[in-house]
């Protein structure tokens, strides 16, 4: 390729739409690496926070097992277990005020408290996600009108010329189907950033699950599930009547 043609050659001789093309191919990249770098420092400090989760349940009570998960209010795993420790306070003192006949079930109001912080925190995980979807899907049809539209106006202006040599003809559609090569390479980072930070999500909620299951089963029985068999010596975390 000589010095006449390559991207600054297509950026200059192009028109309005083929600029247009190209600035919005631009905007589309950006967008999708700037979407991969963010969720992606997200998973990391949500996999540090799992980490947390076993000091948790080794504190020797509700409150300094909190401490044990940082002081981070968007935590997940803290959030999770404040909405549990909340549901169960506003149930206990519903209790003191209710008929024993009509007071709410303990396990369907911790589960559904802590539902509802799962599902907050699976849209905050899936945010962004829409973005990689529509770059990934979009890219290469954008790429490709370019390139249409680009070899039109080629083919165009060597009519007008009255020359259909060989090399006459190479350098303007060569140029023009850049465009594709730059919605592939626009595309294909997408893609493959959606698909890591879907498995990654995946795994960040199968830990939120767990850690849920223990919550409720702590909210309801007063102890963690095989806490008081497990064989490395975990404390059972008592409720703190507060």
């Amino acid at each position: 390729m000589n010095s006449q043609s390559g991207l600054l050659t297509l950026w200059t001789q192009g028109d309005l739409v083929t600029r247009a093309v190209a600035l919005l191919l631009l905007g589309m990249s950006l967008a999708s690496w700037m979407v991969i770098l963010i969720k992606a420092l997200g998973l990391r400090q949500l996999a540090r926070e799992a980490r947390a989760t076993e000091s948790f349940w080794q504190a020797p009570d509700f409150a300094d097992g909190l401490k044990q998960l940082g002081g981070d209010a968007s935590n997940p795993f803290r959030q999770l277990a404040l909405q549990g420790w909340e549901a169960d306070a506003h149930l206990r003192r519903q209790d003191g005020q209710r008929p024993a006949d009509a007071s709410l079930d303990r396990n369907d109001w911790v589960t559904r408290c802590l539902r509802s912080a799962m599902d907050e925190t699976t849209a905050r995980l899936q945010s962004g996600l829409a973005v990689l979807a529509s770059v990934g899907s979009t890219a290469p049809f954008v790429g490709l009108f370019g390139t249409v539209w680009g070899i039109y106006h080629a083919l165009l202006a060597i009519g007008a010329a009255g020359q259909s040599t060989i090399d006459k003809v190479a350098g303007p559609i060569g140029e023009a189907l850049i465009m594709t090569a730059l919605g592939l390479a626009v595309a294909i980072p997408a893609v493959l950033g959606y698909n890591a930070l879907v498995r990654g999500n995946k795994s960040v909620l199968g830990k939120l699950n767990r850690f849920a299951y223990d919550l409720h089963a702590l909210f309801v029985t007063g102890a963690r599930v095989g806490s008081t068999h497990a064989s490395n010596g975990s404390k059972v975390l008592p409720l703190r009547k507060v």
